[in-house]
């Protein structure tokens, strides 16, 4: 799809904070968005109300409102902001789909295995940096900082650009993602930590997230693998209580909800990341699903 010339063909499957984000963005830059909800929920009873994606300003934004995806349908790009362990039942409709790119937009440590069942050639991976958030009336509350975040295809580097979202190129997008899972998982609970105490984790707290952290990248590098890119690759070795102090300050800092958004994002990563290991890495597993949250009713999904 050129993103200079006519508007594109774009379906969305995950209508949440991140994907309503983005419905929102392109649709108002003049491209022809569906936006798919899970049959029966909440969210796509809530589109097809307002017929569109709803800032809590008020401004809106028309979409195509389906529960599934048309698997003929030409679309130009099939961006899927559905969370990693909810993906595979996905699969075999995106390999069927008739879609030029199928545009996987999470963090998951499956980055090869994704790639292979949808087709390789036609697999691309990003991430999102907006902040958003969705009221009991399914209204978007949405701020789009100035930070870029890392897309693995020019083409959606200049899409996400033009439909003001700050993108970049991340050539090993797929690799990226892999390494920042433990980041995430660990970032995750000691939000959600904070958020249960209100005032933010304990030191404590904050220090078996540093652990729990220390233990992923561990998992990583006994399979003979180098944490990626270079920022990873030096946090994976930093000593514990500098790991324990920029958790315990994200625990209570003003970002900590958009942080700690989702304990079912955390859980499922937890545990696909705890599957990457082994006998000789049981250690380390165990330090990762301590960070599980307990709660579910803390953020939306």
């Amino acid at each position: 799809m050129s993103t200079t010339q006519a508007p594109g063909r774009v379906a969305i499957i995950g209508v949440g904070r991140i994907g309503s984000a983005f419905a929102f963005q392109l649709a108002q830059a003049g491209h022809d968005v569906t936006v798919i909800a899970r049959p029966d929920s909440r969210r796509l009873a809530q589109l097809r109300r307002d017929r569109g994606i709803v800032l809590a300003s008020g401004e809106r934004a028309e979409v195509t409102v389906a529960e599934r995806l048309d698997e003929d349908a030409p679309y130009d790009l099939v961006i899927v902001t559905a969370l990693a362990h909810q993906v595979d039942p996905l699969l075999p409709a995106l390999k069927r789909s008739q879609a030029g790119c199928v545009h996987l937009m999470f963090v998951t440590p499956e980055a090869d295995r994704l790639r292979s069942a949808i087709g390789a050639d036609r697999v691309t991976f990003g991430m999102a940096a907006v902040l958003a958030t969705l009221d009991d009336e399914g209204k978007l509350g949405l701020t789009i900082p100035k930070t870029k975040a890392p897309q693995g295809d020019q083409r959606w580097v200049d899409l996400f650009q033009e439909a003001g979202m700050p993108a970049k190129l991340e050539q090993d997008m797929g690799r990226w993602l892999r390494y920042q899972t433990p980041l995430t998982v660990a970032m995750e609970s000691v939000a959600l930590t904070g958020m249960q105490h209100r005032r933010g984790a304990t030191w404590a707290e904050a220090k078996t997230g540093a652990r729990g952290l220390r233990a992923g990248f561990s998992i990583f590098r006994e399979a003979g693998e180098t944490p990626y890119p270079a920022a990873k690759k030096r946090l994976s070795g930093a000593p514990l209580p500098l790991l324990t102090f920029m958790l315990w300050g994200v625990s209570r800092s003003r970002f900590r909800e958009t942080v700690g958004n989702s304990a079912e994002e955390c859980r499922g990563l937890a545990d696909l990341l705890a599957a990457e290991g082994g006998p000789a890495t049981r250690t380390a597993v165990n330090a990762v699903q301590t960070l599980r949250p307990v709660q579910t009713d803390l953020a939306a999904a």
